[in-house]
């Protein structure tokens, strides 16, 4: 599982006009994708990482902070564009692999105590978000 993870005050995701997930304040607008390989354990190991990563403001983490997450399905962070002028996307995992994964990530993070909002598997999402920094890491589990 791949996550771009970006410091953010304040995120939120639209499909159709409809908002399906927001975040306000201080938190997390994460990105994840989901590669064939991938199963349960990592689905619990990126949620831990997320969790008790701290990059946020005074080198804190969500868990300290009870800082907000949003979580949007990205199967481009498994683009290859090596090649070419058109990526594949061969890496990623297929939508039935994928969307229970990233819902699994949801649920762990939950079961943490975070507070979690979701973008819509499979949809064209509108991601609005004003970064904090700009601060962005990439995490791999």
């Amino acid at each position: 599982m791949r996550a771009v993870v970006q410091r953010v005050n304040g995120a939120s995701v639209t499909v159709d006009g409809e908002t399906v997930g927001e975040i306000v304040g201080e938190g997390l607008c994460v990105l994840v994708g989901v590669t064939h390989e991938d199963g349960p354990e990592q689905a619990e190991k990126l949620a831990r990482k997320l969790w008790g990563l701290r990059v946020l403001s005074g080198e804190k983490s969500c868990s300290d902070l009870g800082a907000p997450l949003l979580v949007i399905s990205q199967f481009t962070l498994y683009g290859d564009a090596r090649k070419g002028r058109r990526p594949t996307w061969q890496a990623a995992a297929p939508g039935e692999v994928a969307e229970p994964l990233v819902a699994e990530v949801c649920a762990r993070l939950r079961a943490l105590g975070a507070e979690v909002a979701e973008g819509r598997f499979g949809a064209d999402m509108k991601v609005s978000l004003l970064g904090d920094g700009p601060f962005t890491v990439l995490v791999e589990v």
